[in-house]
């Protein structure tokens, strides 16, 4: 069977001499475009027999471990990863995003707690509704400090990153007025 495939090689090798010119022809004196065939042939049937078919591996995710953007930090990336840590700017992106969605929370909380003393049977006290309007004080500078914080921190983390990591800021003045228009205290 090799002998077969040599014997069609150098068929098509005669036939292509004809029709082509010196300057496609390669530094070495051999057709680059020839010898890519050849190869791709061999690969073609290699595959037909099976021969890549039980290659260790076979299956699994690649192990991309190098990172080309890395450079100098390429070592301290690597010790990170393999230590279960990842490079301070992911961990500041977590951060943010953890950070914004615990205050989210509590603010998910305390609308709820509103409904709920609205829902009631009994109307809520003059000291409940001064109780919640307190807490609604203290969560809306709470909110608007986070979201004044976390602002300086997607500030810092643009400055760390490339242009396709940066996050949006944080629209603080409009978020907090919206949080007043679906929350608003009781009037005493």
């Amino acid at each position: 069977m090799n002998v077969e495939k040599q014997r069609s090689f150098y068929q098509r090798q005669q036939r292509q001499e004809g029709s082509e010119s010196e300057g496609e022809r390669g530094k070495g004196g051999y057709d680059e475009r020839r010898f890519r065939d050849f190869v791709e042939d061999q690969i073609r049937e290699a595959q037909e027999r099976g021969v890549f078919d039980h290659l260790p591996g076979m299956g699994k995710p690649l192990q991309l471990d190098e990172n080309p953007y890395a450079r100098e930090k390429e070592l301290a990336y690597h010790l990170l990863k393999s230590n279960g840590f990842a490079p301070q700017e992911i961990e500041l992106a977590k951060e943010i995003r953890g950070e914004l969605q615990q205050a989210e929370a509590r603010l998910a909380r305390l609308r709820e707690r509103r409904q709920r003393l609205a829902r009631r049977r009994v109307p809520p006290f003059p000291s409940e509704k001064r109780a919640f309007n307190a807490a609604l004080a203290q969560a809306l500078r709470d909110y608007e400090a986070t979201l004044r914080e976390l602002n300086r921190k997607i500030l810092t983390l643009s400055l760390m990153v490339p242009p396709a990591m940066h996050m949006n800021m944080v629209d603080v003045d409009s978020k907090v007025q919206v949080f007043r228009e679906s929350c608003p205290p009781f009037p005493l």
